[in-house]
Protein backbone atom coordinates (compact mmCIF):
# COMPACT_ATOMS: atom_id res chain seq x y z
CA UNK A 1 0.00 0.00 0.00
CA UNK A 2 1.37 3.49 -0.63
CA UNK A 3 0.56 6.95 -0.20
CA UNK A 4 -0.09 9.21 -2.76
CA UNK A 5 1.05 13.03 -2.52
CA UNK A 6 0.41 15.69 -4.66
CA UNK A 7 3.09 18.02 -5.64
CA UNK A 8 1.91 20.99 -4.13
CA UNK A 9 1.19 19.44 -0.14
CA UNK A 10 2.10 22.06 2.18
CA UNK A 11 4.22 19.08 3.96
CA UNK A 12 6.41 19.38 0.98
CA UNK A 13 8.89 22.02 1.48
CA UNK A 14 10.37 23.43 -2.15
CA UNK A 15 13.48 24.79 -1.43
CA UNK A 16 15.32 26.94 -3.83
CA UNK A 17 12.47 27.34 -6.08
CA UNK A 18 11.30 31.12 -7.07
CA UNK A 19 7.78 30.10 -8.30
CA UNK A 20 5.81 27.11 -9.79
CA UNK A 21 3.36 26.97 -12.71
CA UNK A 22 1.00 24.41 -11.13
CA UNK A 23 -1.82 22.54 -13.45
CA UNK A 24 -3.82 19.48 -12.89
CA UNK A 25 -1.59 17.36 -13.16
CA UNK A 26 1.31 18.73 -12.59
CA UNK A 27 4.21 21.06 -10.64
CA UNK A 28 6.82 22.91 -12.35
CA UNK A 29 9.32 24.85 -10.17
CA UNK A 30 10.75 28.04 -12.23
CA UNK A 31 13.52 30.11 -10.94
CA UNK A 32 12.35 33.44 -11.96
CA UNK A 33 8.48 35.00 -11.06
CA UNK A 34 6.85 32.98 -13.63
CA UNK A 35 3.91 35.70 -13.76
CA UNK A 36 6.08 38.03 -14.96
CA UNK A 37 8.47 35.71 -17.15
CA UNK A 38 7.70 38.60 -20.23
CA UNK A 39 9.82 40.74 -18.44
CA UNK A 40 12.96 38.29 -18.35
CA UNK A 41 13.62 37.88 -22.32
CA UNK A 42 15.47 36.05 -24.10
CA UNK A 43 13.82 32.90 -24.76
CA UNK A 44 17.27 31.39 -23.74
CA UNK A 45 17.44 33.43 -20.65
CA UNK A 46 13.54 31.71 -19.82
CA UNK A 47 14.95 28.17 -20.69
CA UNK A 48 17.37 28.16 -18.61
CA UNK A 49 15.45 29.63 -15.67
CA UNK A 50 12.77 26.83 -16.09
CA UNK A 51 15.72 24.08 -15.32
CA UNK A 52 15.87 23.78 -11.26
CA UNK A 53 19.28 23.76 -10.65
CA UNK A 54 19.74 23.68 -6.74
CA UNK A 55 16.02 23.14 -5.92
CA UNK A 56 15.12 20.53 -3.08
CA UNK A 57 12.05 18.99 -2.03
CA UNK A 58 11.99 18.39 1.38
CA UNK A 59 9.98 16.67 4.51
CA UNK A 60 10.53 15.08 7.88
CA UNK A 61 8.85 11.60 7.53
CA UNK A 62 9.17 8.04 8.65
CA UNK A 63 8.51 6.46 5.17
CA UNK A 64 10.32 3.06 4.33
CA UNK A 65 10.31 4.33 0.40
CA UNK A 66 9.98 7.61 -1.77
CA UNK A 67 8.85 6.96 -5.49
CA UNK A 68 7.23 9.58 -7.90
CA UNK A 69 5.85 9.79 -11.69
CA UNK A 70 7.13 13.10 -13.48
CA UNK A 71 5.60 14.44 -16.30
CA UNK A 72 7.69 13.53 -19.68
CA UNK A 73 9.95 16.28 -21.16
CA UNK A 74 8.63 17.25 -25.35
CA UNK A 75 10.99 18.93 -27.55
CA UNK A 76 14.64 19.29 -26.98
CA UNK A 77 16.00 15.50 -26.04
CA UNK A 78 16.45 15.32 -22.51
CA UNK A 79 19.88 15.22 -20.98
CA UNK A 80 21.74 11.99 -20.58
CA UNK A 81 23.08 12.76 -17.37
CA UNK A 82 19.61 13.87 -15.78
CA UNK A 83 19.30 12.52 -12.37
CA UNK A 84 17.82 13.12 -8.76
CA UNK A 85 19.34 12.81 -5.74
CA UNK A 86 18.63 11.66 -2.00
CA UNK A 87 19.29 12.46 1.05
CA UNK A 88 18.72 11.56 4.22
CA UNK A 89 19.55 13.22 7.70
CA UNK A 90 22.31 15.04 5.14
CA UNK A 91 23.40 11.52 4.22
CA UNK A 92 23.45 10.45 0.48
CA UNK A 93 21.63 7.49 -0.14
CA UNK A 94 21.94 7.11 -4.11
CA UNK A 95 21.00 8.97 -7.12
CA UNK A 96 18.38 7.95 -9.91
CA UNK A 97 18.69 8.75 -13.76
CA UNK A 98 15.96 10.04 -15.05
CA UNK A 99 16.59 9.79 -19.44
CA UNK A 100 13.86 8.38 -20.57
CA UNK A 101 11.67 7.37 -17.55
CA UNK A 102 8.34 8.96 -16.31
CA UNK A 103 8.74 7.48 -12.66
CA UNK A 104 11.42 7.25 -9.96
CA UNK A 105 12.09 5.07 -7.03
CA UNK A 106 14.03 4.96 -3.89
CA UNK A 107 13.62 1.94 -1.88
CA UNK A 108 14.97 0.77 1.71
CA UNK A 109 15.46 3.84 3.16
CA UNK A 110 16.33 4.23 6.98
CA UNK A 111 14.15 3.54 9.71
CA UNK A 112 12.39 6.38 11.92
CA UNK A 113 11.66 10.06 10.75
CA UNK A 114 14.61 11.58 9.02
CA UNK A 115 14.68 14.37 6.65
CA UNK A 116 14.63 14.06 3.15
CA UNK A 117 15.75 16.26 0.57
CA UNK A 118 15.48 14.99 -3.05
CA UNK A 119 17.62 17.10 -5.25
CA UNK A 120 16.47 17.92 -8.59
CA UNK A 121 18.29 17.90 -11.99
CA UNK A 122 20.09 20.95 -12.62
CA UNK A 123 19.82 20.28 -16.26
CA UNK A 124 16.66 19.81 -17.60
CA UNK A 125 12.55 20.75 -17.03
CA UNK A 126 11.20 19.01 -13.77
CA UNK A 127 7.52 18.27 -13.78
CA UNK A 128 6.00 16.17 -10.75
CA UNK A 129 2.44 14.65 -10.78
CA UNK A 130 2.70 13.00 -7.49
CA UNK A 131 5.00 11.85 -5.04
CA UNK A 132 4.71 8.54 -3.14
CA UNK A 133 5.42 7.33 0.34
CA UNK A 134 4.64 4.17 2.80
CA UNK A 135 1.26 3.96 4.05
CA UNK A 136 0.48 5.52 6.63
CA UNK A 137 3.72 7.26 7.34
CA UNK A 138 4.15 10.99 8.69
CA UNK A 139 4.96 13.69 6.58
CA UNK A 140 5.84 17.62 7.97
CA UNK A 141 7.24 19.95 6.17
CA UNK A 142 11.22 20.78 6.79
CA UNK A 143 11.56 24.95 8.19
CA UNK A 144 14.96 25.13 7.39
CA UNK A 145 16.58 27.49 9.82
CA UNK A 146 19.97 27.65 8.41
CA UNK A 147 21.40 31.22 6.47
CA UNK A 148 20.18 31.97 2.95
CA UNK A 149 22.62 32.34 0.41
CA UNK A 150 21.47 33.30 -2.79
CA UNK A 151 24.30 32.82 -5.62
CA UNK A 152 24.22 33.92 -9.34
CA UNK A 153 25.93 33.60 -12.22
CA UNK A 154 26.40 31.51 -15.83
CA UNK A 155 26.99 28.02 -16.97
CA UNK A 156 29.46 28.03 -14.28
CA UNK A 157 27.49 28.42 -11.29
CA UNK A 158 24.59 26.44 -13.31
CA UNK A 159 26.91 23.18 -13.30
CA UNK A 160 25.76 21.49 -16.77
CA UNK A 161 28.39 18.61 -15.96
CA UNK A 162 28.37 18.22 -12.52
CA UNK A 163 28.15 14.36 -11.86
CA UNK A 164 24.72 14.93 -10.15
CA UNK A 165 22.61 17.51 -9.06
CA UNK A 166 23.80 17.79 -5.21
CA UNK A 167 27.68 17.93 -6.54
CA UNK A 168 27.01 21.31 -8.49
CA UNK A 169 30.01 23.39 -6.49
CA UNK A 170 27.19 26.05 -4.91
CA UNK A 171 25.25 22.74 -3.63
CA UNK A 172 28.50 21.53 -2.25
CA UNK A 173 29.05 24.60 -0.32
CA UNK A 174 25.91 24.62 0.62
CA UNK A 175 25.48 21.49 2.65
CA UNK A 176 29.40 21.56 3.93
CA UNK A 177 28.81 25.37 5.63
CA UNK A 178 25.43 25.05 6.22
CA UNK A 179 23.43 27.47 3.85
CA UNK A 180 20.14 27.60 2.64
CA UNK A 181 20.69 27.49 -1.24
CA UNK A 182 18.59 29.44 -3.95
CA UNK A 183 20.97 28.84 -7.06
CA UNK A 184 20.61 31.84 -10.08
CA UNK A 185 22.48 30.14 -12.39
CA UNK A 186 21.81 30.65 -15.88
CA UNK A 187 23.87 28.81 -18.56
CA UNK A 188 24.76 31.32 -21.11
CA UNK A 189 22.95 34.18 -19.73
CA UNK A 190 24.67 36.14 -16.87
CA UNK A 191 23.95 39.33 -17.99
CA UNK A 192 23.72 41.67 -15.40
CA UNK A 193 20.04 41.92 -16.35
CA UNK A 194 18.13 44.25 -14.33
CA UNK A 195 15.41 42.27 -13.65
CA UNK A 196 17.79 39.85 -11.83
CA UNK A 197 18.84 42.10 -9.46
CA UNK A 198 15.56 43.37 -8.71
CA UNK A 199 14.93 39.66 -8.15
CA UNK A 200 17.65 39.32 -5.90
CA UNK A 201 16.70 42.58 -3.99
CA UNK A 202 13.27 40.97 -2.93
CA UNK A 203 14.58 38.02 -2.12
CA UNK A 204 15.25 37.12 1.63
CA UNK A 205 19.09 36.55 1.91
CA UNK A 206 21.82 36.36 5.09
CA UNK A 207 24.38 35.63 2.24
CA UNK A 208 25.17 37.19 -1.80
CA UNK A 209 27.63 36.65 -4.19
CA UNK A 210 27.81 36.75 -7.96
CA UNK A 211 30.05 35.18 -10.51
CA UNK A 212 30.00 37.54 -13.69
CA UNK A 213 32.20 38.02 -16.99
CA UNK A 214 32.60 35.08 -19.02
CA UNK A 215 29.10 35.33 -20.68
CA UNK A 216 29.64 38.78 -21.69
CA UNK A 217 33.00 38.35 -22.77
CA UNK A 218 31.84 35.55 -24.93
CA UNK A 219 28.21 37.27 -26.29
CA UNK A 220 30.28 41.00 -26.28
CA UNK A 221 26.82 42.05 -24.43
CA UNK A 222 28.52 44.57 -22.64
CA UNK A 223 32.04 46.80 -23.32
CA UNK A 224 34.68 48.42 -21.60
CA UNK A 225 32.49 51.34 -21.66
CA UNK A 226 29.35 49.63 -20.19
CA UNK A 227 30.85 46.63 -18.33
CA UNK A 228 32.43 48.39 -14.83
CA UNK A 229 28.97 50.57 -14.62
CA UNK A 230 26.39 47.99 -15.12
CA UNK A 231 28.10 45.55 -12.25
CA UNK A 232 27.89 48.77 -9.70
CA UNK A 233 24.25 48.96 -10.99
CA UNK A 234 23.25 45.63 -10.43
CA UNK A 235 25.14 45.56 -6.67
CA UNK A 236 23.22 48.76 -6.32
CA UNK A 237 19.60 47.75 -7.24
CA UNK A 238 20.54 44.65 -4.86
CA UNK A 239 22.02 46.76 -2.27
CA UNK A 240 18.40 48.86 -1.78
CA UNK A 241 16.90 46.16 0.20
CA UNK A 242 20.26 44.27 0.96
CA UNK A 243 22.22 47.39 2.35
CA UNK A 244 24.62 45.21 4.87
CA UNK A 245 23.91 41.54 4.07
CA UNK A 246 27.71 40.14 2.94
CA UNK A 247 28.03 40.65 -0.71
CA UNK A 248 31.08 38.79 -2.62
CA UNK A 249 31.97 39.37 -6.53
CA UNK A 250 34.14 36.95 -8.33
CA UNK A 251 35.72 37.99 -11.57
CA UNK A 252 35.95 35.02 -14.06
CA UNK A 253 37.67 31.54 -13.52
CA UNK A 254 40.73 30.90 -15.47
CA UNK A 255 40.12 30.40 -19.36
CA UNK A 256 42.77 29.60 -21.72
CA UNK A 257 42.36 31.17 -24.66
CA UNK A 258 40.31 33.71 -23.56
CA UNK A 259 42.52 35.24 -20.98
CA UNK A 260 44.44 37.73 -23.59
CA UNK A 261 42.29 37.26 -26.58
CA UNK A 262 40.43 40.23 -27.25
CA UNK A 263 36.49 39.94 -27.97
CA UNK A 264 34.52 42.04 -30.72
CA UNK A 265 34.34 44.97 -28.00
CA UNK A 266 37.54 44.54 -27.16
CA UNK A 267 37.80 43.17 -23.70
CA UNK A 268 40.13 40.05 -22.38
CA UNK A 269 39.57 38.29 -19.57
CA UNK A 270 42.57 39.45 -17.51
CA UNK A 271 40.88 42.35 -18.12
CA UNK A 272 37.50 42.11 -16.84
CA UNK A 273 38.97 41.04 -13.76
CA UNK A 274 40.70 44.30 -13.41
CA UNK A 275 37.63 45.83 -14.31
CA UNK A 276 35.04 43.72 -11.67
CA UNK A 277 38.04 44.73 -9.13
CA UNK A 278 37.68 48.09 -9.78
CA UNK A 279 33.84 48.36 -9.34
CA UNK A 280 34.02 46.73 -6.19
CA UNK A 281 36.90 48.86 -4.83
CA UNK A 282 34.54 52.03 -6.03
CA UNK A 283 31.85 50.71 -4.09
CA UNK A 284 34.03 50.12 -0.66
CA UNK A 285 35.13 53.75 -1.11
CA UNK A 286 31.49 54.75 -0.93
CA UNK A 287 30.93 52.68 2.41
CA UNK A 288 30.23 49.26 1.30
CA UNK A 289 32.17 47.33 3.75
CA UNK A 290 30.51 44.31 3.33
CA UNK A 291 30.97 44.14 -0.33
CA UNK A 292 33.98 41.59 -1.56
CA UNK A 293 35.78 41.47 -4.57
CA UNK A 294 37.15 37.87 -5.32
CA UNK A 295 39.36 36.90 -8.16
CA UNK A 296 37.87 33.86 -9.91
CA UNK A 297 41.81 32.80 -10.39
CA UNK A 298 41.52 31.90 -6.39
CA UNK A 299 38.52 29.73 -6.76
CA UNK A 300 39.51 27.87 -10.55
CA UNK A 301 43.08 29.15 -11.34
CA UNK A 302 45.65 28.36 -14.18
CA UNK A 303 47.11 24.87 -12.25
CA UNK A 304 43.63 23.74 -12.99
CA UNK A 305 43.35 24.07 -16.44
CA UNK A 306 43.71 20.36 -17.29
CA UNK A 307 39.90 20.38 -15.86
CA UNK A 308 38.18 22.34 -18.27
CA UNK A 309 36.81 19.62 -20.70
CA UNK A 310 36.54 22.56 -23.46
CA UNK A 311 38.91 25.49 -22.31
CA UNK A 312 35.88 27.42 -20.38
CA UNK A 313 33.85 24.77 -18.30
CA UNK A 314 35.14 22.79 -15.70
CA UNK A 315 34.48 18.87 -15.61
CA UNK A 316 32.62 16.32 -12.73
CA UNK A 317 35.76 16.54 -10.92
CA UNK A 318 36.75 20.11 -11.63
CA UNK A 319 33.44 21.29 -9.88
CA UNK A 320 33.83 19.36 -6.69
CA UNK A 321 37.78 21.30 -6.45
CA UNK A 322 35.79 24.64 -7.43
CA UNK A 323 33.09 23.87 -4.72
CA UNK A 324 36.14 23.30 -1.74
CA UNK A 325 37.91 26.33 -3.29
CA UNK A 326 34.97 28.32 -2.78
CA UNK A 327 34.47 27.33 0.70
CA UNK A 328 37.73 27.90 1.45
CA UNK A 329 38.03 31.13 -0.15
CA UNK A 330 34.75 32.18 -0.04
CA UNK A 331 32.33 30.68 2.48
CA UNK A 332 34.76 30.36 5.06
CA UNK A 333 36.05 33.64 4.89
CA UNK A 334 32.89 35.90 4.48
CA UNK A 335 29.72 33.53 5.20
CA UNK A 336 29.93 33.69 9.16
Amino acid sequence: MVQGICPDDPRLSWQGAISFVDTEEWRMPWRIPHDQISFFPPDALRERTAMPAGVRISCHTDTEFLSGRIEPIGGEPEEENSSLDLYCDGEFQRSVGLEGRTEFRFDDLPRGEKLLELWLPQHREFRLRRLEMSEGATIRPYEDARAKWVTYGSSITHCRAAESPSLTWPAIVSREHGLNLTCLGYGGNCHLEPMIARMMRDMPADFLSMKVGINIYGSESLSERTFQSAIIGFVQIVREKHPETPFVVISPIFSPPRETVRNAVGLTIEEMRQEVEEAVLAMKRQGDANLHYVSGLEIFGTDLGHLLFDDLHPDAEGYKILGRNFLDKVARKFFV
